[in-house]
């Protein structure tokens, strides 16, 4: 099976991963799923990430992360922009997700940064996903 958008295998794997309790999960390595991870790691929604070299494509192996009560701590996890239908925002119309209270990961000239981090930086880009 020849997977065409690989954030949206990245981000189903993800929700099915949460949907199953699972600690960590392994998904395809690439350099962008390198980076989504190390955001949502800087902002507290993973736990860890780890890149296991092989002589193919690599593995990125994710550990997911839980509160005391056993509740995900990501809530929502969507793509945004897909390759059928691109979503590119200028400074002025940088998404806040859920208030603020969410993360939007932009895809921007400097590399892959948070909503909050392309404010800052005053730059625009690709909204690749929400995740809150």
């Amino acid at each position: 099976m020849v997977v065409t958008d690989t954030i949206a295998d990245m981000i189903c794997r993800i929700n099915n991963a949460l949907m199953r309790k699972k600690s960590e999960l392994d998904i395809p390595l690439s350099k962008v799923k390198q980076e989504i991870a190390r955001l949502l790691k800087e902002e507290g929604y993973i736990a860890n990430y780890e890149v296991i070299e092989d002589k193919v494509q690599g593995t990125l192996r994710v550990s997911l992360k839980y509160t005391p009560e056993g509740d995900s701590v990501i809530r929502e996890l969507k793509r945004r922009s897909r390759p059928g239908k691109r979503q590119y925002v200028g400074i002025e119309e940088i998404p806040k997700v859920i208030e603020g209270l969410g993360r939007a990961v932009i895809s921007t000239s400097r590399g892959l940064m948070t909503d909050k981090e392309c404010r800052k930086n005053r730059l625009g880009g690709e909204v690749l996903l929400y995740v809150w």
